[in-house]
């Protein structure tokens, strides 16, 4: 087929989308935004969101030495109050996508029915994964297994409530401390950015509605989505995304500066690199400078080459700890942690500690270890999902619902169930051989050393140490990248393309955020602020999930009538086009006519 036969077929096809599955309305995304000095930005989403940013950072300054107190007071107000809605409402989440994916739904192709793939496979997922949780999965991999394996050393690292029958320090505590954690970043965080991604990129790809929010709401508020209520949902979404993000750079540089130091000073012996909030602030100005640089350069020429190059050097990482690691016990780990998760999946899924919530746990009581631990994790993945979603939906144009599903739901939770296993695993290993001294060191130096702590164990400790430096501060910049795009379609009233202005702005944005809040208050005043706009964004996402539904049905029952066929029959008729059926989805073939032919 000729390239010019391919625009023809893509032509009609658009046609065909546009005439039986856009709404009848006469606004396209952004034809009332502000065009000047480089920006193209909404006339109310974009200054009532800085308005409310730049009060919200003078009040952390304004506070002063009591802010990290206030965030604190906050922090455990929202998460002790409101932890039982943030478990059901992500339990949810994932009935509600998993229908969608295996029921009559599944077939319906992202874009419309001749929507073709705009990226491969591999870069596909790289995106989605770098987006989705590479830096928690830097600092976490073995500071959250060793917290919950339990340790002398500290009160607050102990097994976690779910399993209080067991003792800490075991090899039962290890099967234990890695099926939390495999709960923590498995399934339920992928269904969350799985069921946001896939409203976004349904109502924009299959009904041309702006790329934001508030056109997912479109079956219940129609053309009411481009006023307040659809000004407001997008509010409350940049907000949700620009925390959400701090949180996740805040751990981030946290992370930095602890492997900069420790390799740096400890291992190597040359250079002396001070640990503290203002380290970590120049770390963020520096590192937000490379994304200001990358996210100029866009998608393809910035997003897309540093998310392929995370996932080599994850994969390199990755596969050194299996070489030299004890490879046996990791495997072991990674196939009794899975067991044990989905032995107790319902269980762990539903455990909100309310009922003995004022029971001790170690330094805990058991509703304080759900608000520090799975309370947070799940406002935190809501809070972060409008970013991860938006981009995820940005790149899975012309993937089937059941493709799209199947590919963030279940290919990057089990890549982090591995990668939890390899690094997790190891650092259980050294401690249960005795003397590995992973858990005494994170008990007194803190979560962020516990990566570079479990590799210095092994040959080349520090070399590593600096490939996981190095990976920490890709992923990063790709985070920065990806976030400075998706709050620029919040603010430009959906629209795909930007000017670079408006990403360059929005990048410098994000990385002033995180540095203030890291001042004002610390890593608890980011925590704090992801789980204030995790809880009004939940509510969102509970009626996404009806409003998804009936775009689908909708879909659907247009795809089996009457007119759909007719269309289609008229089509073929006219423009001799083969219409053939392929797995149930409907495929259009432009085939050359006789005269054409003849000549």
């Amino acid at each position: 087929m000729t390239d010019g036969e391919d625009d023809t077929v893509g032509e009609m096809s658009d046609g065909l989308q546009v005439e039986l599955f856009h709404p009848e309305s006469d606004r396209e995304p952004g034809d009332t935004n502000i065009v000047a000095m480089g920006f193209d930005v909404h006339p109310v989403v974009f200054p009532v969101s800085l308005v409310l940013i730049a009060a919200f950072i003078v009040a952390t300054i304004a506070l002063g030495d009591q802010a990290a107190t206030v965030y604190n007071n906050i922090f455990t107000f929202l998460t002790s109050t409101f932890g039982w809605f943030y478990i059901i409402t992500v339990n949810v989440f994932i009935v509600t996508i998993v229908y969608f994916a295996a029921s009559k739904y599944g077939n319906i192709k992202i874009g419309g029915v001749e929507a073709e793939k705009e990226f491969s496979d591999f870069s596909w997922m790289a995106m989605l994964f770098s987006a989705g949780m590479g830096i928690g999965l830097m600092f976490f991999s073995v500071a959250e297994p060793m917290w919950h394996f339990g340790s002398a050393d500290s009160d607050f690292m102990v097994v976690p409530p779910f399993f209080d029958a067991v003792q800490g320090g075991t090899g039962s505590a290890a099967n234990a401390a890695m099926a939390q954690t495999f709960y923590h970043w498995g399934f339920h965080p992928w269904a969350i950015y799985g069921l946001v991604a896939l409203g976004l990129a349904f109502f924009s790809f299959n009904r041309g509605l702006p790329l934001t929010f508030r056109s997912i709401f479109w079956p219940l508020l129609g053309e009411r989505i481009y006023g307040w209520p659809g000004h407001v949902i997008d509010l409350v979404t940049v907000f949700a995304t620009l925390f959400g993000l701090s949180t996740s750079l805040g751990l981030g540089v946290s992370q930095v500066n602890t492997g900069l130091s420790y390799v740096g000073g400890d291992l190597l012996g040359v250079v002396d690199v001070p640990v503290g909030t203002f380290p970590q602030v120049a770390l963020i100005a520096g590192i937000t400078g490379i994304a200001t640089l990358s996210v100029a350069a866009g998608l393809d020429g910035g997003v897309k080459r540093l998310s392929t190059l995370n996932l080599y050097v994850m994969f390199t990482l990755l596969a050194f700890i299996l070489i030299v690691g004890p490879t046996i016990y990791i495997f072991g780990t990674l196939s009794d942690g899975i067991a044990t998760y989905f032995n107790n999946f319902l269980g762990l899924a539903f455990f909100a500690g309310v009922v003995n919530g004022a029971a001790e746990v170690g330094g805990y009581t058991v509703s304080g270890w759900m608000g520090s631990w799975t309370v947070f994790y799940w406002s935190w993945w809501i809070a972060w999902s409008p970013f991860v979603g938006m981009f995820i939906a940005r790149i899975s144009k012309g993937r089937t619902v059941r493709e799209f599903m199947i590919g963030v739901l279940l290919l990057p939770t089990l890549f982090s169930f591995v990668w939890l296993s390899a690094f997790g695993g190891s650092a259980l290993w050294l401690e249960l051989q005795g003397g590995g001294g992973v858990a005494s060191a994170v008990a007194n130096q803190g979560q962020t050393i516990a990566m570079f702590s479990m590799l210095a164990q092994f040959p080349l400790g520090a070399v590593t140490g600096l490939i996981a430096t190095l990976l920490v501060i890709t992923f990063f910049v790709t985070s920065s990248d990806s976030g400075s795009l998706v709050i620029d379609h919040l603010t430009s009233g959906g629209k795909h393309d930007v000017p670079k202005t408006q990403r360059i702005f929005w990048a410098l944005t994000e990385g002033a955020v995180a540095a203030i809040l890291l001042i004002g208050g610390g890593l608890t005043a980011l925590q704090t602020a992801a789980v204030s706009t995790g809880l009004p964004f939940a509510i969102i996402l509970l009626l996404m999930c009806y409003t998804v539904y009936l775009g689908l049905d909708n879909e659907y029952q247009i795809l089996e009538s009457e007119e759909f066929a007719e269309r289609i029959e008229s089509l073929t008729a006219e423009e001799d086009i083969d219409v053939v059926t392929a797995g149930d989805e409907m495929v259009m073939d432009i085939q050359e006519s006789d005269e054409t032919s003849g000549d």
